[in-house]
């Protein structure tokens, strides 16, 4: 482990601190959110796996092969908690992380929860004057909103001066509607200077139909806003204009999405 110390450029620390936080991300996830090509990416991941310091799976498919699915390592998670002060965790125990990872019933959500703020990353990434402030995983949401509510995600953008910040729910269209729009109610009860933007990111456009639909059927809680988009609606992604807020018909990108007062100063936790 000291060795490998003197051998992690920044770039790898971002990496570990990425994983740690968000479990899990493809090749191309990667790529968009630290590497400028694929090649480069592919050389340097390979290297970290070399090394134990990150690891991989990826399920049989055919045809084709399915892209790498990446996490720590054992290296990589001993190294993490040695920087913190914590116990070394067993390399068998982080293994074992990795493999129940990959067998969750949930890995398909997570994984589109993380390509939602990859996108948005990459997003900036090409365009100066715009920044991901925040990211938050459902973890961290849930320590802030307690059990009002589990939001899959917080996040705050900012372009050209305007920050808005928003919780996220990846909707994969296996739950029933009343369901989906039910968990609304937990949004209504959270404290004004936390009352974001509640943004669906659904999978299909039959689906954002079908949920404005039921919202005009069952109303909005008061002081809930709503926008909803599908991940195909435009090839700039979450960022441009795809969001269509409830009660309204036109689209508009997330950085015009109505924000609350507290946007000026976001709020921290």
């Amino acid at each position: 482990m000291a060795a490998e110390l003197g051998r992690l450029t920044p770039r790898d620390r971002l990496l570990l601190d990425l994983l740690d936080q968000h479990r899990t991300f493809t090749t191309d996830q990667l790529v968009d959110l630290a590497f400028g090509s694929v090649g480069r990416a592919r050389n340097r991941l390979n290297t970290l796996h070399d090394r134990d310091i990150l690891d991989r799976f990826r399920h049989y498919q055919r045809p084709g092969s399915q892209a790498w699915r990446w996490t720590l390592g054992p290296v990589g998670a001993a190294l993490l908690a040695a920087g913190r002060g914590k116990p070394l965790p067993r390399p068998a125990a982080v293994r074992d992380a990795t493999a129940r990872l990959a067998m969750s019933p949930t890995l398909t959500h997570l994984l589109t929860m993380n390509g939602f703020f990859v996108a948005l990353t990459a997003h900036a990434r090409a365009h100066p004057g715009t920044r991901l402030v925040r990211w938050w995983n459902e973890a961290r949401c849930r320590e802030a909103c307690g059990n009002l509510v589990r939001p899959d995600g917080h996040g705050v953008w900012a372009d050209n001066g305007r920050a808005v910040s928003f919780w996220v729910e990846v909707d994969l269209g296996t739950e029933t509607l009343s369901r989906v729009v039910g968990k609304l109610g937990g949004y209504a009860a959270l404290p004004p200077r936390r009352a974001y933007p509640v943004l669906f990111w659904l999978p299909t456009a039959a689906r954002e139909t079908n949920v404005h639909a039921h919202l005009r059927r069952v109303g909005l809680p008061d002081g809930v806003t709503v926008a909803t988009a599908t991940a195909t609606a435009d090839p700039r992604g979450p960022a441009g204009p795809v969001w269509r807020v409830a009660g309204h018909r036109d689209r508009v990108s997330l950085a015009e999405l109505p924000a609350p007062m507290t946007d000026g100063v976001p709020w921290d936790g």
